[in-house]
């Protein structure tokens, strides 16, 4: 399953991503996708995002609780 979204790059920004696409053999979509893909795996890793994601899904579980009672 897919989603669909828009991103609003830079002129330049979008242009070398064609040039880079073409040189793989890609689509821009799909040189998107492993970008996207590659810089997820790479935060995963990080700790100190992990840390900020665990406190952000538990102050979120607090404030869901709240309106839940």
């Amino acid at each position: 399953m897919t989603k669909q979204t828009t991103v609003r790059l830079p002129v330049a920004l979008a242009e070398e991503a064609e040039a880079a696409a073409r040189v793989q053999n890609k689509s821009v979509n799909e040189f998107i996708v492993d970008a996207l893909t590659i810089e997820i795996d790479r935060v995963r890793k990080d700790p100190d995002f992990v840390a900020r994601v665990k406190r952000l899904v538990e102050r979120d579980r607090e404030i869901l609780d709240r309106l839940a009672e």
